[in-house]
């Protein structure tokens, strides 16, 4: 993932931390949300409707509105979810 890509990534998961508003969320970077859900195990196509689609479904497993945008609280439980997918596996393989 690119510093860019993480910064982009970062700001959003910090507004969806400090309540930024829903209106005027940093975007997200594709090629850093592509990244988080590699972290997941789930393969994200190239096209943009592969990475809604992707949010889409994140966001109804994770119980949040399913709008397919990548906004701050999304993003945020993106980068919790992927960050716990890569302990496990450093579990795993300990």
């Amino acid at each position: 993932m690119s510093a860019r890509g993480m910064l982009s990534v970062v700001g959003t998961a910090v507004g969806g931390l400090i309540g930024w508003p829903a209106d005027q969320p940093p975007p997200a970077d594709p090629a850093a949300l592509r990244d988080l859900f590699g972290d997941l195990g789930v393969a994200v196509g190239p096209a943009e409707r592969d990475l809604t689609a992707a949010v889409q479904s994140f966001q109804a497993r994770s119980g949040l509105a399913e709008d397919g945008v990548a906004g701050p609280r999304t993003v945020h439980r993106l980068v919790r979810s992927a960050a716990q997918a890569r302990d496990l596996r450093r579990f795993r393989a300990a």
